[in-house]
């Protein structure tokens, strides 16, 4: 009896353990990113007026306030109806980016690359508080019709880290400014940009080669 009893216990798959630190890093890096990303805009929409910069460093690391009312770089299209629709679409790609770092936790992946896609997700959020409820938070410090989903997103990083002239002779903008970096972001985006590139760069490392194909599959199904 007992060897069979034993016999049978052995049949049994183990399940995995997961540690509470492994809960606990990703979403405090989560909520940091959110935190840092919201009080920032906060300080920036309370300090700053619209289209004025502080000097942070020397020339090349200023607080330059700007609102974007649609996608990144200031792109809009179908006016009020469009932006309801990036905004609801934001959200369903945050509701799915916060179930796959749940999944990923639970099935034991890569400590760094769950920490990117914490930061990802903590971009993707503070952007979403942006859009979702800064239409009726900030309602009477913009002039945009106001509303939930109707909100802009602020940003204010700006690292011109070169300015200069294309020269005279160049086929491209002859004589006119350059200026490298020229965009203006904010925290979130950044994070989104870190996790992203950091995933590109170091997939070999987060992704054994026994399993590499296998996850990119079930990425790209989930994806579609």
């Amino acid at each position: 009896m007992n060897s069979e009893a034993t016999d049978n216990t052995s049949l049994i798959p183990e399940q995995k353990t997961i540690s509470a630190s492994k809960w606990i890093l990703p979403f405090l890096v989560l909520f940091l990113v959110v935190f840092i990303d919201q009080y920032l805009k906060y300080w920036v929409k309370h300090h700053m007026v619209l289209h004025t910069e502080k000097v942070i460093f020397k020339d090349w690391f200023y607080l330059h306030f700007t609102e974007n009312e649609g996608m990144a770089f200031g792109m809009k299209f179908f006016g009020v109806i469009g932006k309801y629709a990036l905004s609801i679409l934001r959200i369903g790609v945050s509701v799915f980016g916060l179930w796959y770092l749940i999944k990923s936790i639970r099935n034991g992946a890569n400590a760094w690359f769950i920490i990117c896609v914490a930061l990802i997700l903590g971009g993707a959020i503070g952007n979403i508080i942006d859009c979702t409820f800064y239409g009726v938070w900030y309602q009477d410090m913009n002039d945009y019709q106001g509303g939930y989903l109707l909100g802009w997103v602020v940003d204010m990083l700006y690292f011109p880290v070169i300015e200069t002239h294309y020269p005279e002779w160049s086929p491209i903008k002859p004589g006119e400014e350059f200026i490298f970096f020229s965009p203006v972001f904010n925290l979130a985006d950044a994070a989104i940009s870190i996790g992203v590139i950091a995933i590109v760069v170091f997939q070999k490392h987060f992704f054994p080669k026994s399993s590499r194909s296998e996850t990119t599959e079930q990425l790209s199904s989930e994806t579609v």
